[in-house]
């Protein structure tokens, strides 16, 4: 999951940083995300997983980093299948 995450934000967010060189702890707004950015990360993540992220969830937090993505991808994937 993460390695299509990276994928996403390397073709879509671009950062200052090298999404390869992240950690997947590493604070995307500090390595140069956008606001703008985030839209087309958001729609790219949801087309690719299947999912919709609720509104309720498009906080800055979802997007502080490879790990809080994942968290939400995998909760509302798990949601899915609840």
């Amino acid at each position: 999951m993460k390695s299509k995450l990276r994928r996403i934000l390397a073709e879509l967010a671009h950062l200052g940083t090298a999404v390869d060189t992240l950690p997947d702890s590493g604070d995307l707004y500090a390595a140069g995300l956008s606001s703008l950015a985030t839209v087309h990360v958001l729609l790219a993540v949801e087309d690719e997983f299947g999912i919709e992220v609720p509104d309720a969830m498009l906080t800055r937090e979802l997007f502080t980093s490879i790990d809080s993505l994942a968290a939400a991808v995998a909760a509302l994937e798990q949601a899915q299948t609840a």
